[in-house]
């Protein structure tokens, strides 16, 4: 007569119960032994561990999250994705997330606020967190936030109520990049902005006009365009257009200032020599040999490590009040600017010390 026969895991996914037919033991064991627990021996975890690592066991995340209340997933949500700079900031967040031991869900809503609705629709997703990028965020939405106890994170953004927040120091970039043109010897600083719902291009600009108005200028014209490269290339075509041109053009960020030279170039306007170009970001083609950008490089990883550990603290404390932070960033020195006498280029300066103030 044969021995009884023993239990075998099925041919399907490994679960729990299948390692506990096969180890002889209780599924609650086998669940205690995987999480390491001391109430069950050295002996028994090792063997179980060993059985689950052959049986291709992988545990079920969601499942794990109804008892610790974590499902180890933060949202990205994403806008318009015209700048290269958000497609950079994505990666690193996806990066940076990953070495924490957690999972990010991107989100995107297009060119639409992050409403009402849209805020309730992703709260069914049972993320631990949000981190909110290149998309406004309209106060209702914040609010539902806040009474879900779902912690929330701006990048690149001005804080809203119920929220944290962390960006570069623009407004300090734009003064510094408004000193080094006045310094090189123009007189006539044009300003293409961005989107008019954006406050990053508003805080830009207003650096620029600190540093007009110390000199005793102001500023030249200013055109408004969408972040996009077209619209940077259709700014130059207009500011230019006039009898009494710029002599320098100062973009609300890189990709329009890509466009802004690409254009300049298209009317055989020699830059720098006839009208300097800056921009702000420090976007990969920003460093290319066809542009060669003189620009604000913001301090992305700062800002990534910042608006995660401003996360990671209100996960253990919901009650936490918001905060605005701002990181200098630095200036990139390249050839697309006629500068001051003395200052070479490739050279990069930081900008004064981070700033941190409370949320509205």
């Amino acid at each position: 007569m044969s021995g009884p026969k023993k239990s075998r895991p099925s041919s399907g996914r490994a679960t729990v119960k299948t390692i506990s037919e096969s180890a002889g033991v209780a599924a609650s064991t086998v669940s205690r032994a995987l999480r390491g627990d001391p109430r069950i021996s050295q002996e028994t975890r090792e063997r179980i561990a060993k059985i689950a690592h052959s049986a291709g066991y992988t545990p079920n995340a969601l499942a794990a999250g109804l008892v610790t209340r974590r499902s180890g997933v933060i949202g990205l949500v994403v806008g318009r994705l015209e700048n290269p700079f958000y497609a950079e900031l994505i990666e690193r967040l996806h990066e940076v997330l990953a070495a924490r031991g957690k999972r990010a869900m991107v989100l995107h809503v297009g060119g639409t606020a992050l409403d009402e609705e849209t805020m309730r629709a992703v709260l069914k997703y049972q993320m631990d967190g949000c981190v909110i990028a290149a998309a406004p965020l309209d106060s209702t939405a914040a609010a539902i936030c806040d009474q879900a106890g779902l912690p929330m994170v701006m990048i690149n953004r001005v804080a809203r109520v119920h929220s944290s927040a962390v960006s570069c120091d623009n407004q300090a970039g734009g003064r510094r990049l408004g000193e080094l043109l006045i310094g090189g010897g123009h007189r006539r600083i044009a300003f293409v902005a961005g989107r008019a719902d954006t406050s990053t291009s508003e805080q830009r600009m207003r650096g620029l006009g600190e540093a007009l108005a110390t000199a005793g200028l102001s500023r030249f014209a200013m055109v408004r365009g969408s972040y996009s490269y077209d619209s940077g290339f259709s700014a130059a075509r207009n500011l230019v257009s006039g009898t009494i041109r710029p002599d320098a053009i100062f973009a609300a960020n890189d990709i329009m200032a890509c466009g802004v030279i690409d254009a300049l170039r298209t009317l055989e306007i020699a830059v720098p020599d006839e009208i300097s170009v800056v921009g702000f970001d420090d976007i990969r083609p920003a460093r290319w040999a066809s542009y060669r950008l003189t620009t604000i490089a913001q301090p992305m990883e700062r800002m990534v490590d910042r608006a995660l550990d401003l996360l990671d603290q209100r996960l253990g404390d919901p009650s936490l009040p918001g905060e605005d932070v701002q990181i200098p960033g630095a200036l990139k020195i390249r050839d697309s600017a006629r500068l001051p006498s003395g200052m070479a280029r490739d050279a990069g300066e930081e900008m004064p010390a981070t700033a941190i103030v409370p949320a509205d």
